[in-house]
């Protein structure tokens, strides 16, 4: 069997966030193609969350982390997207150190490096990076790009974390385009933000802007330390993660970030210090996912068959009830999904960060099988706890 092709392309697009509206921008996209010769492309498009960069979620290259490689290997046709803002794709007034700054509260983590000192200016981006429309017009810029390049007539979505509140609406609004999705962790608010009529898909009215105590900033900053505090509160159970993974993880993260990888605390040696860098993230303003649009036209569920997945020992995608637009709550984006055609899996030892955990290789597989045959585990719907072992027992 030949091995999968690997191809990247940078896909013009005309913005539409405000800090370039008009603008023509490229949106990174990885494509690893595992299509045997004479068989029928079958596309996959795998979407970052609000933290991580794509390539460093999807395309791990440690081991048989590359989620994108393992389905690739299983001759689907793989595409890995960046949106702007995010890893590889067009960051828009954030390399321009005269414009733009990350939060107040964070600036100070930019020092002591020398290529930080103009960064301490006052803001002059006046909301958010990026929203939900601009979101979705750049997912349905990279599905039509896909569909063309590869001749098919839909294509499969794989979401991780914050990723659902893109693809959700994307699959609602475009049910002709794609053929199922599959959500790892997903972030889904029952009381999300809603849209100028709070039954479709409209934007607010008006959008913020900048004003006292608000997030107007286009960009948020990770440390290492801080993605690592954040993974210690889902390790809970003994060698969930192997030795040496947070290395590997930052490492990738950095790769996809030359600025950000000159920012933050010096590390290495007196003779020879280095930053250890900081990860920017978007700044994002999302409306149009909760518990009034998941059902609207029978899509999810329908349509659009769609397998939820996420960890047992997640402390991300299931919150307090009375965090208001931050509760979040899988098991109640199952119950709002309209259709039968939906599977729900909470699988043992795992937590939000289940693609660089042990469990990798097994959610790999579940897609795999979810593309394939529309099932996981012997299952088509239903939800269910998934043991170390594998074995299902019902959640109903």
């Amino acid at each position: 069997m030949a091995a999968p092709v690997l191809t990247n392309y940078h896909v013009d697009y005309t913005s539409t966030i405000p800090a370039n509206a008009g603008d023509l921008v490229k949106l990174f996209v990885r494509r690893r193609n595992g299509t045997q010769s004479g068989d029928p492309s079958r596309p996959v498009l795998m979407l970052h969350g609000r933290s991580v960069p794509a390539l460093a979620g999807f395309d791990l290259q440690y081991k048989k982390y590359s989620w994108a490689e393992e389905l690739a290997k299983a001759k689907f046709d793989v595409f890995v997207m960046e949106l702007q803002g995010s890893g590889l794709s067009t960051r828009p007034r954030m390399d321009d150190p005269k414009n733009v700054s990350p939060a107040p509260s964070q600036r100070k983590l930019l020092v002591p490096h020398p290529n930080a000192s103009p960064y301490t200016g006052p803001v002059d981006y006046a909301a958010q990076l990026n929203n939900s429309r601009s979101d979705w017009g750049e997912v349905d810029r990279v599905v039509d790009f896909i569909l063309d390049k590869t001749g098919a007539s839909k294509v499969d979505l794989i979401g991780w974390s914050a990723a659902s509140q893109v693809f959700g609406p994307y699959a609602i609004q475009h049910p002709g385009k794609v053929r199922s999705l599959f959500l790892l962790a997903p972030i889904f608010p029952p009381h999300g933000r809603a849209s100028a009529s709070g039954t479709d898909f409209d934007e607010p009215v008006p959008l913020p802007v900048s004003t006292p105590g608000s997030f107007d900033y286009p960009m948020t900053v990770a440390t290492k330390a801080g993605v690592e505090s954040a993974w210690q509160k889902d390790l809970k159970c003994p060698d969930q993660r192997e030795p040496g993974m947070l290395d590997e993880v930052w490492k990738a993260i950095m790769a996809t970030d030359a600025v950000g990888a000159g920012w933050g605390p010096e590390v290495g040696t007196a003779s020879a210090p280095r930053a250890e860098g900081l990860s920017r993230i978007r700044n994002s303003y999302w409306w149009g996912w909760n518990s009034t649009t998941v059902p609207l036209h029978g899509v999810l569920g329908g349509t659009v068959p769609v397998c939820l997945v996420y960890g047992e020992n997640d402390t991300i995608v299931n919150t307090d009830p009375n965090l208001g637009l931050l509760y979040f709550s899988v098991p109640e984006l199952y119950a709002k999904i309209p259709g039968a055609k939906k599977l729900m899996l909470r699988i043992a030892c795992a937590g939000h960060q289940a693609p660089w955990e042990r469990v990798a290789n097994d959610v790999h597989t579940m897609s795999e099988h979810w593309l394939r045959f529309g099932k996981v585990e012997g299952v088509t719907t239903g939800s269910y706890y998934r043991d170390s072992d594998g074995a299902l027992t019902p959640m109903e």
